[in-house]
């Protein structure tokens, strides 16, 4: 039988490999490709090297002029080791679109900016899928892969989080130097998990996943989507969002090997008007 102080050790150990697993992925998820030159997963304007500065709109897709990608998209490395997800801008009828071709790979492209999502809070996005990713499970961290996300990134007052958040976001900026999101909201196409389930992330609870699209209906079409990103942000995360600080596109089949094409219409936010409505009759009042 063991005793007491085997059972601490062995509890500290599961609680350290538990923060280190969830501190690598809320790292690596928002992790910025550190190199001036353009990534073979996403061709851009050689001569550009600037800082991209925080943006308060997303830039859209069809605006390239060019099938070179808008510098205020950076590619989103999910791990340095594993193969990256191919991206490059391409005419779908008569309208420049984002393609990604994702064969055991996985990594993203991001845009930062900095909204208010309680003023603009409707997301509307287009995809299309080629196939599912037929062994995929978002439940199992084995399996967890998708043909198309959509990410947002929240910023949020850390301190007010339990102590093991706490460590796991301090550790997270050691190891980038840079802040992290506060909390990481996902829109995933699943294969057949009921849409408008909340799935959350096997290593932390600051990664949340909802389902829009679910099963073999619509594959191979494009579809659209509209969310109120502070009402699914309140279901998820059980409280009000902070300012939106992320976006970004993920199509990833690490974890089963598969092999999946997806297309993105532009992402753009607006204003909630129902949103609008209520707070324009609190001022009133």
């Amino acid at each position: 039988m063991l005793d007491a102080t085997m059972i601490t050790k062995k509890m500290k150990l599961l609680l350290q490999s538990k923060i280190l697993g969830a501190v690598l992925l809320v790292a690596m998820l928002f992790s910025v490709a550190a190199c001036t030159h353009a990534p073979i997963s996403a061709a851009r304007a050689p001569d550009d090297e600037s800082v991209i500065e925080d943006d308060d709109e997303i830039v859209a897709f069809s605006e390239n002029k060019t099938d070179v990608l808008s510098p205020e998209w950076e590619t989103m490395l999910i791990n340095r080791n594993k193969r990256r997800t191919e991206y490059a801008v391409v005419s779908d009828q008569g309208k420049k679109v984002l393609h990604a071709r994702a064969s055991a790979s996985a990594s993203g492209l991001m845009q930062k900016l900095s909204i208010d999502p309680l003023l603009d809070s409707r997301l509307t996005w287009e995809w299309r899928i080629s196939r599912l990713v037929e062994s995929a499970d978002n439940h199992d961290r084995a399996s967890e892969d998708a043909p198309a996300r959509i990410i947002l990134g929240f910023d949020g007052n850390k301190d007010e989080l339990p102590f093991v958040d706490q460590i796991m976001f301090e550790t997270a900026r050691a190891l980038t130097g840079r802040e992290i999101p506060y909390a990481t909201l996902m829109y995933i196409r699943a294969r057949k998990t009921p849409v408008d389930t909340v799935i959350s992330n096997s290593r932390t609870g600051r990664v949340k996943m909802i389902v829009v699209a679910t099963g073999k209906d619509g594959v191979g079409e494009w579809r659209a989507f509209s969310r109120d990103i502070a009402a699914d942000y309140e279901r998820a995360f059980g409280e009000q969002p902070g300012r939106l600080i992320a976006v970004g596109v993920l199509t990833d089949t690490d974890n089963t090997g598969e092999t999946v094409e997806a297309w993105y219409r532009d992402i753009q936010l607006t204003p909630n008007e129902l949103r609008t409505d209520l707070q324009a009759l609190d001022e009133t009042q």
